[in-house]
């Protein structure tokens, strides 16, 4: 199994936020990875990530691109020279738009499919997307469907781990949001489990937001989660 880092989700809604909630961890030998998503992404822009990179940190670009083949495509090529190393897309998105992705990123940028996201109940999955299929076989399908184009893993709750697992193989990483330390609010997540659950369940990496970011001792909370992970 490769084993990815726990990445703390940046829910922030500028960088003086962030910048204030990182500052404590500034004094870690190990820096924590970062997952950058919409909100704050979309305020601060690519300068912010070129600054987070020239700190050291490791970031995961969470944007879940969805769009055209030709647009996603080219909006790989431009992420790619932020030096990122890990950008998400929506694994629905379908064949030739995962295939432009996978043609026009750089050789260190991991791409991550986004399967069915974590907030997501089975009922709402199949309403919605107007389908009878259940998560498992869902989630199994467009996890095949990544894993055939060169996609390098990807984002599903941590209870679908071991299947992705047993429709790729080892090396397809399986990044899992839905991490909560024992006895936290579950919040807007449906399907969630502490970090122990999920190596348990075949998880390759975490993404923790609230059960740090909300913390009133984050990096002790952070030092948790990675020694409950690395068990």
């Amino acid at each position: 199994m490769t084993e990815q880092p726990v990445f703390i989700a940046l829910d922030f809604p500028d960088a003086t936020t962030t910048y204030k909630f990182l500052k404590p961890f500034s004094d870690l030998v190990e820096k924590p990875a970062l997952k950058v998503g919409m909100e704050l992404f979309y305020r601060t822009g690519p300068e912010f990530i070129t600054e987070l990179r020239a700190l050291g940190y490791t970031i995961f670009l969470d944007l879940k691109l969805y769009d055209i083949p030709n647009t996603v495509g080219r909006a790989v090529a431009n992420i790619s020279k932020l030096d990122v190393q890990y950008l998400t897309l929506h694994a629905a998105g379908g064949k030739k738009m995962l295939e432009a992705a996978v043609a026009n990123k750089s050789e260190a940028l991991k791409l991550l499919a986004v399967t069915q996201l974590t907030s997501f109940s089975e009922a709402e999955i199949q309403e919605i997307q107007l389908t009878t299929a259940t998560i498992e076989e869902s989630v199994a399908h467009l996890a095949e469907l990544a894993y055939s184009v060169g996609i390098d893993g990807t984002i599903s709750s941590p209870l679908e781990a071991g299947l992705i697992k047993s429709h790729t193989n080892d090396r397809f990483l399986r990044i899992t949001p839905g991490i909560r330390l024992a006895g936290d609010e579950a919040g807007d997540q449906v399907r969630v489990t502490t970090p122990a659950e999920a190596k348990k369940l075949n998880s390759t990496g975490l993404v923790v937001g609230r059960s740090i970011t909300q913390s009133t001792n984050p990096v002790a909370a952070y030092q948790c989660v990675v020694n409950e992970w690395r068990k």
